[in-house]
């Protein structure tokens, strides 16, 4: 197990039973259907998170399919979406003995109460306790500094004004290598790396990996740009179902052009296994 356990939490949220997955509950409104009221408790600036909304949806989809655990989820984010109401349509694809696969919608509503589509992801399900045990592999943890030796968001200021929403259910403890961005002298190298939990101690579960990969300051800053860095398309793989304890994310930025760049995630769990990874092409506000 890495150096840097836990920060303690008086009182640990238990997997079911925290505010995530309250506000990641979907109510079936009939096959295939379903009912969210989106929280403003997890939006940068005024849009909800795109990890956040990665897991509503993958919620419903576990519900819809008869396979429990996302193996892999690709969104496509149509237009920026908002708390409040909204709802969930699934379709199932196809269903196998060991892989479902379904695709799910999240739509809100206009002035004039039509449907808007937010989202929309296409996934593959299976159940990740039936994985056989034979890992090959020559990825590596990251290379973090103990927590205490990290900094949080309660050390500075938000990234982005009026960001502080989702950083308040998140215990971030972001690598001092990558946060030459918040004073002022970023380092040029697209790097963000973490310990990650939400803020209550819930332990993760495939869902919240679903948000892990997508939680941390965007690679943009450091690479000297400032401001919000809208997702386009966002696609995780799940490896296995995570142990107890913090996480480590490594994202990683190569190539920034024309206005998009990529974000590459690895998600780390206490046992140091790789349990996700992801990419994502994100939008650069330039100048």
């Amino acid at each position: 197990m890495p150096e840097a356990a836990s920060a303690p939490s008086p009182t640990r949220a238990m997997i079911g039973a925290s505010e995530f997955d309250r506000d990641t509950a979907v109510t079936r409104r009939e096959p295939g259907v379903y009912d969210i009221d989106l929280s403003a408790g997890w939006t940068i600036i005024n849009a909800v998170n795109g990890g956040y909304l990665l897991a509503v949806l993958g919620r419903a989809l576990a519900d819809a399919l008869p396979h429990p655990d996302p193996f892999t989820i690709s969104a496509h984010y149509l237009t920026a979406s908002q708390p409040g109401p909204a709802v969930v349509r699934t379709e199932t694809v196809r269903t196998g003995r060991t892989l479902s696969t379904g695709q799910a919608s999240l739509f809100q509503y206009d002035e004039a109460g039509g449907e808007v589509e937010r989202i929309r992801v296409l996934a593959s399900y299976g159940d990740l306790d039936s994985l056989p045990d034979d890992v090959r592999t020559t990825a590596t943890p990251p290379a973090i500094p103990p927590m205490d030796q990290c900094f949080g968001t309660e050390d500075g200021p938000a990234p982005v004004e009026g960001s502080s929403a989702i950083t308040d259910r998140l215990m971030l403890k972001l690598d001092p290598a990558t946060l030459g961005w918040a004073l002022g002298a970023p380092s040029g190298k697209g790097e963000m790396r973490s310990w990650f939990g939400l803020a209550d101690g819930r332990d993760a579960d495939p869902f919240a990996l679903l948000l892990a990969v997508d939680a941390l300051p965007p690679t943009a800053f450091e690479i000297g740009l400032s401001g919000w860095v809208p997702t386009v398309e966002l696609t995780v793989h799940v490896r296995h179902r995570p142990a107890p304890g913090p996480l480590r994310v490594a994202i990683t930025t190569r190539n920034l052009a024309g206005g998009f760049l990529e974000e590459d995630a690895e998600v780390w769990d206490s046992a140091d296994r790789l349990v996700a990874q992801s990419r994502q092409l994100a939008r650069a506000r330039l100048g």
